[in-house]
C-alpha cells in the first residue's frame, strides 16, 4: 500500500516544469525601497545583496521577478 502511494506522490510532482527554474540574485539593496518591492525580494527567499536562490519558472514567480526587476540579476538553470 505505501508503494503505490510513493509512486503516485512522485508522478505528480515530476510531471511539473521538468526541473526548469531561474536563478535570481539580489544586486540592489532594498532599503530605502517600497515594501512591496522589498516583500517581493522577501518571498523570493532573498535576505541580503549578492545572495541568489533558484527558483521555479513559474508564471508566480516571473511575476514576482518582472515586478521588482530593477532589484534583481536573473539566470536561466
Amino acid at each position: 500500500m505505501s508503494s503505490q502511494n510513493s509512486g503516485q506522490s512522485s508522478g505528480q510532482s515530476s510531471g511539473q516544469n521538468s526541473g526548469k527554474g531561474v536563478r535570481v540574485t539580489l544586486v540592489k539593496s532594498v532599503h530605502g525601497q517600497l515594501h512591496r518591492h522589498r516583500a517581493t525580494a522577501s518571498g523570493l527567499g532573498l535576505r541580503r545583496m549578492n545572495q541568489s536562490v533558484v527558483v521555479a519558472d513559474t508564471p508566480e514567480n516571473r511575476g514576482m521577478i518582472n515586478a521588482s526587476r530593477h532589484l534583481f540579476r536573473v539566470e536561466e538553470v
